[in-house]
């Protein structure tokens, strides 16, 4: 249930924090901080005496669409109107897919904190957008492929060294194409994804029957995944899947060494 007096203060107090002068609105004759109440019902369409309703706890509950259009008339974060929604509705609000291309230098500082462990950050629509050196050297060298390359995907059913170092590939793309599945749907990338699915689907008739058994799973189980390595050999890596705080369009995987023989072998390809 929504709690209306949080609500209001909440409103209220993201109301007052706006410069009028941003959106160049005339600063004479104003006697209190921010937008009028009517100024910001205006820009989200909304009625002016409904919006003060709102703000004094009376003017009943916003449907999602209306919430959605206040966020973006006060301006608010990813964060704020998250916040917004659990207040006025309850619950968050459903997920909006943004394309990422790139992460901050402090997410890229974990990667390369884990020496030992390839780890990479991908995207819903399964794009490697950063990676750390052991990565590199144990999974795929991401560096030497052209942007739009680096999707696990593309790999995993149209690159041929790829499908031959994977112990399990039958096995391992039926799990690949059901979490790709979920994660999509997740992220509120169904539209965006289907020039990929059209793609991968005329590219390879494995990954066009896997798409068409509907299959999703969540969560990247108990079993370790063997990969041949060109010259270290058969190497073990337990992995794990990670959402990353404050973007929930990135995923952070990490690949662990399964035992000592394998860490002394991901080693050396490292410090190689």
């Amino acid at each position: 249930m929504a709690d209306d007096n949080a609500l209001g203060g909440f409103l209220r107090d993201r109301r007052a924090r706006l410069d009028p002068a941003a959106f160049g609105i005339p600063l004479a004759r104003r006697r209190t901080p921010g937008l009028r109440r009517e100024e910001v019902a205006q820009r989200a369409n909304v009625s002016a005496t409904w919006y003060t309703w709102l703000e004094q706890g009376r003017g009943g509950a916003a449907s999602a669409d209306v919430l959605d259009r206040i966020a973006r008339a006060l301006m608010l974060t990813e964060a704020e109107r998250e916040h917004l929604f659990l207040l006025g509705l309850g619950r968050p609000p459903e997920t909006r897919y943004r394309a990422a291309d790139s992460i901050s230098p402090r997410l890229q500082g974990v990667l390369d904190a884990l020496p030992y462990s390839a780890a990479y950050i991908k995207t819903p629509m399964w794009d490697i957008v950063a990676w750390n050196r052991a990565a590199s050297k144990v999974l795929t060298d991401y560096g030497a492929l052209p942007p739009e390359r680096r999707n696990i995907l593309r790999l995993m059913f149209g690159a041929k060294h790829v499908r031959a170092k994977q112990a399990d590939w039958r096995r391992i793309t039926r799990f690949v194409v059901a979490t790709f599945r979920a994660d999509v749907v997740r992220a509120g990338a169904v539209a965006e994804v289907e020039g990929l699915v059209a793609e991968l689907c005329a590219m390879s008739v494995e990954f066009a029957a896997l798409w068409r058994e509907n299959n999703v799973q969540s969560g990247y189980g108990d079993h370790p995944k063997r990969i041949e390595h060109p010259t270290a050999g058969w190497i073990a890596l337990d992995y794990c899947a990670f959402a990353v705080d404050g973007r929930p369009d990135l995923q952070l995987v990490v690949y662990n060494p399964a035992t000592p023989e394998d860490m002394a072998k991901v080693k050396a390809l490292v410090e190689a």
